[in-house]
């Protein structure tokens, strides 16, 4: 494979709560992203769609939420070239410089945008396998190797949050966006029948103590999936009812 230059992208994040982000390339340099996240690009940029390293690397994204292939975005041109990204679902796009957090960082599964050609996605599980398969979206996390800039999207409002040394913060394990690698992370189970019944939130938390960089996400897909879902049962019931092919139709129908 050849050699693809990421000496230090720029780019330009646009919009507020629908973002895109633009990247900026020198000829030679590329980016990769995450396959169907392709906004627009200018004259001279190739796209190169594979696994990235062979199967093993794609099967890796795969679990970790990511597509089993990765597009390569070279500039071939003679003058600077820009290509443009954007998430499927309404959020933030989060920029980190893993030059800063000793070339690691670690999301959410599927959270992963876009980043410097030598990024690297790969599956990172939760210290804690019995409490990981009931934790929901705490418990296959991605892991963000490499240098230069990634690009991680986040839904709803983004609140950054620096933990300092034996902090700790509990969060809903779905509203955890994304974290620097010296945050310990685990997931704990919420005591108590009736909070676990009757709470209205998940039965697991995921607990991050410092010191490190977190950031929070207010909407996670999940969320926003099972309200879209819920309305969608809903809307449907009414209409049965009312509509005369329902119970309640029938009875005011006199059948």
């Amino acid at each position: 494979m050849e050699t693809i230059r990421t000496d230090g992208i720029d780019y330009d994040v646009v919009g507020d709560d629908m973002q895109l982000v633009e990247v900026e390339l020198d000829p030679g340099e590329g980016v990769r992203a995450e396959a169907g996240t392709m906004i627009y690009m200018t004259d001279g940029i190739r796209m190169q769609t594979d696994t990235g390293g062979g199967l093993f690397k794609g099967f890796k994204r795969m679990v970790s939420g990511e597509s089993f292939f990765i597009t390569t975005f070279v500039h071939e041109g003679e003058r600077k070239g820009r290509v443009a990204f954007a998430a499927p679902y309404p959020g933030k796009i989060i920029p980190v410089k893993l030059d800063d957090h000793g070339g690691e960082f670690l999301c959410q599964k599927d959270a992963f945008l876009c980043a410097n050609a030598d990024v690297e996605i790969e599956v990172a599980f939760t210290k804690r396998l019995g409490a990981g398969l009931f934790g929901g979206e705490g418990f296959i996390l991605q892991r963000l190797t490499g240098s230069g800039w990634t690009f991680i999207h986040a839904g709803g409002t983004v609140v950054k949050r620096e933990l300092n040394a034996g902090e700790t913060l509990r969060v809903d394990t779905g509203c955890v966006a994304a974290f620097s690698r010296e945050v310990d992370y685990n997931i704990e189970f919420v005591g108590g029948f009736t909070n676990a019944l009757f709470g209205g939130e998940g039965v697991f938390l995921a607990t991050l103590n410092g010191p490190g960089t977190v950031y929070l996400q207010s909407l996670p897909f999940a969320r926003l999936a099972d309200r879209i879902v819920a309305g969608e049962f809903a809307n449907r019931g009414e209409e049965k009812g009312i509509g005369g092919s329902g119970v309640l139709g029938d009875l005011l129908s006199g059948e």
